[in-house]
């Protein structure tokens, strides 16, 4: 068992001690220096040296003295393998596996979104956050589903709280997941909206997944590498030929959507993918985006460093103050909502307990999967943020505010951005647009777009060529896409699970996950729930992002608190107290954080979704038309959307309080008790069950 954390050596003291000042060096220049741009040189190595040492020494310190690991205890994967859910695995393909079911469009979009406040408040957010906070998360809710036989989430709080708090508990986080599914899937609808060669693009990966599934089973069993390049070949090619159809009118025709088909597209797919078999589609679909994934981030890190951008957005904003245009609302409590993935997310924590714990051969891998794989992803979203803040910041405006406020021709944009003092011309926000291969990058919010144009420059940098630029800008909307998607299926899959295992406490035959008509039944449930989302964000006059963004960080957050104030239970409860404010820290953080955001949904007269349904409620009882709204439906529909928000903020909040009251009152009653109360498995010595 781990007891101490060993000591370096004299030479790893100095090693450390020389990370730790380059580290210090690079921050305060990030930091401090302010009437010149930077180079992004500067915080690519503050944070890298950041997550190294967070990883050494942090991650360490809740390994060995929170958690208490046992690399001779034997884990649920071992101890239950049966081929199928539960198999021992190689660390580096669980890493691969967990960081590609961690990362979706959070730690892409999040930091593109709060670039409109400068590059400075979300990388020290990203940075303390993910060290102290969203890495934590990940590594205890890992940890302790490992010594509960890999449960879920939702099955951890009715073991550790009670049945009453576990069922709520497992309601509010059903709901939590859908709309976090919704606003990711929205993420793609904004943009693939009336691009048809992004659109191809990511269609294309349908037939290549499902040809690598046939061939795998089939054709050539076993050789997933030989299938995943054969699937990454196809794939390049058909960014390759997407070209062509965008430039082939009749082609183009066929693959060109408004936001309300994509939509229904979208929520089709999800069925599709989560009622057919794994090794048809969900599998091979892993395999490319692994691929992509991996190489891709990969390629930007080197396009960073080779390119050496300078940080053309300030590193801080005028719109700190909550008046931004992106997003409404101030430096607290939104910034800490809208970056939620790359920082701490809740979303981490059903996957942290979900299939990663059932593929873990020994506790010791836990610390890299589980904590270095949040500061994996706090990378992409420090590489994000680069990529958004070295664009032109009268291009990042236009392409993420809204029509309503920055207008519908690039000749209105560009007059009401140069006003806030970012200038900028008519002809380059047109140039942009022709350099990409479309038509308008005005109103592209959702950051996606935004992250793809940031993207494609760097990449053109260091490899440039006639239309590159176009062919970089889709490659990275498809590497985005495939980056959702992934997370769509996956949750809408885990989704089906939890409606399943609740409605089984009604009746039991509908907790078997091998009934097609069960299954059939809650698919349709899970995506009936989040394409409700989903279809309204695609016609909300308002951007769709603009409205549900903020609802989504909330709730997102909302579940990282829950989790870790599981953890806080837990840790009092195996009279470990000492370290109790390593999980209670974030927590009450993220508690403060929701409920003031909350609040400020609800109540404040800038930025509450209240103050939006009386405003148009008022203009339309005096027959007056508000933009962007174009007639009375579109004022009805911006209504209710912001009215089912209110709704849910208020029941989110009230779910966050519930679990708080359960929470302190089993703290209470723990910390009293003289004797260890978590409801672990037995120790199991792994040498009595491996030969």
């Amino acid at each position: 068992m781990h007891s101490a954390i060993p000591k370096p050596s004299p030479a790893g003291k100095i090693l450390w001690a020389a990370i730790a000042l380059v580290g210090a060096w690079c921050l305060g220049v990030v930091a401090l220096r302010r009437g010149e741009p930077i180079n992004a040189i500067w915080l690519v190595t503050a944070s890298m040296a950041v997550f190294v040492i967070g990883y050494r020494f942090y991650g360490q310190f809740v390994a060995r003295r929170v958690l208490v690991l046992d690399p001779s205890r034997a884990t649920p994967a071992v101890l239950r393998n049966d081929g199928l859910d539960y198999v021992p695995t190689d660390r580096w393909v669980v890493f691969g596996h967990h960081f590609a079911a961690i990362a979706g469009a959070g730690p892409l979009v999040g930091p593109v979104l709060a670039a409109q406040m400068g590059y400075l408040p979300g990388t020290l957010w990203i940075l303390v956050g993910v060290v102290f906070a969203g890495a934590v998360q990940d590594f205890m809710i890992l940890g302790l589903s490992l010594r509960r036989d890999g449960r879920s989430l939702g099955h951890m709080l009715r073991e550790e709280l009670g049945q009453v708090p576990g069922v709520i508990a497992m309601v509010g986080v059903l709901v939590l997941m859908m709309i976090v599914l919704a606003v990711l899937a929205l993420v793609v609808v904004k943009a693939l909206t009336h691009s048809p060669w992004g659109t191809f693009t990511v269609a294309a990966t349908i037939p290549i997944a499902l040809l690598m599934g046939v061939y795998l089973r089939y054709i050539r069993p076993g050789r997933i590498l030989e299938v995943s390049l054969v699937g990454l070949v196809l794939l390049l090619l058909s960014i390759w030929y997407g070209k062509t159809v965008n430039d082939t009118p009749a082609l183009a025709a066929l693959f060109d959507f408004d936001a309300k088909s994509l939509a229904w597209l979208l929520i089709g797919y999800g069925f599709f993918a989560s009622v057919l078999p794994v090794w048809l589609l969900l599998a091979p679909r892993d395999y490319l985006s692994t691929f992509l994934k991996i190489g891709t981030i990969a390629l930007l890190a080197l396009a960073i460093f080779l390119a050496a951008p300078t940080l053309r957005m300030p590193a801080l904003t005028q719109f700190v103050n909550g008046t931004g245009p992106v997003f409404a609302g101030n430096l607290f409590p939104f910034l800490f909502i809208t970056i939620a993935c790359g920082a701490v997310s809740g979303w981490h924590s059903i996957i942290a307990s979900g299939t990663t714990p059932k593929l873990l051969a020994n506790e010791r891998e836990a610390t890299m999967v589980g904590y270095g794989g949040m500061l994996m992803e706090a990378f992409v979203a420090i590489m994000a943020l680069i990529a958004a803040a070295s664009l032109h910041p009268g291009v990042y405006f236009a392409m993420n505010s809204p029509g309503a406020i920055v207008g519908t021709t690039v000749e209105q944009a560009a007059r009401t951005i140069s006003d806030w003092g970012f200038m900028v011309t008519p002809g380059e926000l047109t140039e942009t647009a022709r350099n990409i291969g479309e038509s308008t990058i005005l109103g592209r919010a959702g950051g996606a777009p935004t992250l793809a144009v940031g993207m494609a420059q760097l990449l053109h940098g260091i490899l440039p060529g006639e239309g590159m630029m176009a062919l970089w800008y889709h490659y990275a909307i498809l590497f985005e896409a495939l980056f959702i998607l992934t997370t769509v299926d996956a949750g809408t899959r885990v989704g089906r699970f939890m409606i399943q295992e609740l409605a089984g406490m009604a009746w039991a035959p509908l907790k078997k996950t091998d009934s097609w008509l069960g299954n059939v039944v809650a698919t349709l449930i899970c995506v009936g729930l989040w394409g409700y989302f989903l279809y309204q964000g695609a016609v909300d006059p308002l951007g769709g992002i603009n409205t549900l963004w903020p609802l989504f960080g909330i709730a997102n957050q909302m579940l990282a608190a829950i989790a870790l104030m599981l953890a806080t239970v837990v840790t009092v409860k195996l009279k470990r107290e000492r370290y109790v404010l390593v999980p209670a820290v974030p927590a009450a953080w993220l508690v403060i954080c929701t409920l003031t955001a909350g609040w400020q949904k609800l109540f404040d007269a800038k930025v509450s979704f209240t103050a939006v349904v009386d405003k148009y409620t008022a203009a339309l009882a005096e027959g007056r038309l508000l933009a962007p709204a174009k007639n009375a439906d579109e004022m009805q529909r911006i209504i209710a959307n912001n009215r089912v928000d209110m709704i849910l903020t208020g029941l989110f909040m009230l779910l966050v309080l519930t679990m708080l009251a359960f929470s302190l009152r089993v703290i209470v009653k723990a910390w009293r008790a003289n004797r260890p109360t978590a409801q672990e498995e037995p120790y199991v010595a792994l040498s009595s069950v491996t030969p």
